[in-house]
């Protein structure tokens, strides 16, 4: 199982590609390909899935049952605009133009750790996220989040 970590800064260049960052490349698994897969965030923000962390997910959007609309439409939601890029001879993925507006992507971006995929966002608009929350915003939201863990059942 793939699981990020870090936070990294890159460069957009003229044909919107950008290089990913060596840290994270490091933590790739070794001998397999770089083969991700790349969709809209559910912020604004795009995200990089590996293939390996891709696959199982997909598979479980494609058990869900065709007859429920919630489904189609999160199906319509979700997949859209995703594409399956790969990380060209000198390490670069391309960013197709929808999806880098759809995230407002300019030419500085933050790739960003998220579990078992990356974030990537454009650097004026991830700092004004973090900007946005106080230490007690952030103290209360991880008290919250995390008590919801340790709230389930045993099974």
């Amino acid at each position: 199982m793939i699981g990020f970590i870090g936070e990294y800064e890159s460069t957009v260049d003229a044909k919107g590609r950008f290089l990913l960052p060596a840290g994270f490349k490091k933590q790739l698994p070794e001998g397999e390909k770089a083969v991700f897969v790349l969709n809209r965030g559910f912020e604004k923000c795009l995200t990089l899935y590996p293939i390996q962390s891709w696959n199982p997910l997909f598979e479980k959007i494609n058990s869900l049952n065709d007859f429920d609309p919630k489904v189609r439409e999160f199906r319509r939601y979700f997949l859209n605009g995703a594409v399956q890029i790969e990380l060209d001879s000198a390490g670069r993925l391309l960013l197709p133009k929808s999806l880098a507006d759809y995230a407002g992507l300019g030419k500085d971006i933050v790739l960003a750790s998220a579990m078992n995929k990356l974030e990537i966002w454009d650097k004026a608009i991830y700092q004004q996220f973090f900007d946005s929350i106080s230490a007690d915003d952030f103290s209360t939201l991880a008290n919250e989040v995390m008590n919801k863990i340790n709230d389930k059942p045993n099974s």
